[in-house]
């Protein structure tokens, strides 16, 4: 390493070569390839000018992994799931928001009542509906099982009510199996003007000829004569049954009514709920009970909420749309 005050003033060209070398290494290194190119020992003075310039890039590759920023190789628990394909659901409707029906009261009558059947002489007796006198109320029909129409709109009108209470609306109950009969038919239609109800509906089973089966919508005639004039209800309610129709059959895949209506519509004039209602109004007949085939859909949990959601479905529809 002392070598350097020997160095001679001819260079060759393996001299030149260390010399550069040495000034990349320790002094002391460049002093003793100088003594060795003087000594003449060239085989030697290559090999190590050989092994310092493999050093250099060894040490350059070193210098540069040492300043380099490293790149962790992700762990299981960093490494990132793949990004989930954009969804292809369709945007909620207004009648999916829960706020969709904030301010509309909605009126649902179940049809009849379960009591019905003990109190023969209060649900006959005769009441006025405009343009006729018909019984306060009937016990409805019933399946060759024994399910009666009056649990079954009472069951579809409380699950349409969960429906419609979760999207906002006030609904009321014309009887919620909290009165021993009734109420009367003029009571149901007076009742949807005492809740200052938007709409009103009726859900019904109806007891034709067994060999028949379907659903339909009674929609109101127009009906102008002693306490009834229904004038001002009769086209939104031909409205709301349109829809009806439509959503409930959706729904349920129920047929129209292949045994009375037509197209799965009817209108009548000797309904008192219709005749005196002053708020539009329908009726359903969800299905034929004494038809075997609706009775197995009409006595299954599943498809009474179908029934309820295409009912719940028609009203929205008929409050949120024009």
């Amino acid at each position: 390493m002392t070598g350097s005050t020997h160095r001679p003033h001819r260079r060759s060209a393996l001299l030149r070569v260390t010399t550069v070398v040495g000034a990349a290494v320790p002094l002391c290194m460049a002093g003793w390839l100088g003594w060795q190119a003087v000594s003449g020992n060239a085989p030697a003075a290559s090999t190590a000018a050989t092994t310092t310039a493999a050093a250099v890039p060894t040490s350059a590759a070193t210098t540069t992994t040492a300043t380099a920023t490293p790149t962790p190789t992700p762990t299981p628990a960093q490494t990132r799931p793949e990004a989930a394909p954009p969804s292809t659901a369709p945007a909620p409707t207004p009648s999916d928001t829960p706020t969709a029906l904030t301010g509309r009261t909605i009126l649902l009558d179940p049809g009849h009542n379960p009591g019905n059947f003990s109190h023969p002489t209060e649900i006959n007796r005769q009441v006025d509906i405009g343009n006729a006198h018909k019984e306060c109320d009937t016990t409805g029909t019933e399946t060759n099982s024994g399910y009666t129409e009056a649990d079954y709109t009472l069951d579809v009108s409380r699950r349409a009510r969960a429906i419609l209470a979760a999207r906002g609306a006030t609904v009321v109950l014309t009887q919620d199996g909290d009165r021993p009969w009734g109420p009367c038919i003029d009571e149901r239609a007076k009742a949807a003007a005492d809740a200052h109800a938007d709409v009103a509906l009726s859900v019904h089973g109806d007891g034709g000829p067994a060999s028949g089966s379907g659903f339909h919508v009674i929609l109101p005639a127009k009906v102008v004569a002693g306490k009834a004039d229904n004038s001002a209800i009769v086209e939104p309610s031909h409205r709301l049954g349109l829809l009806l129709r439509e959503q409930f059959q959706t729904a349920t895949g129920e047929p129209y009514a292949d045994y009375t209506a037509g197209d799965g519509l009817d209108t009548r004039s000797d309904l008192g709920g219709l005749n005196l209602s002053t708020v539009p109004k329908v009726f359903i007949e969800c299905g034929n009970m004494r038809n075997s085939a609706d009775a197995k859909r009409m006595t299954d949990p599943q498809w009474r909420q179908k029934a309820a959601q295409g009912i719940a479905d028609a009203l929205t529809a008929f409050l949120t749309t024009r």
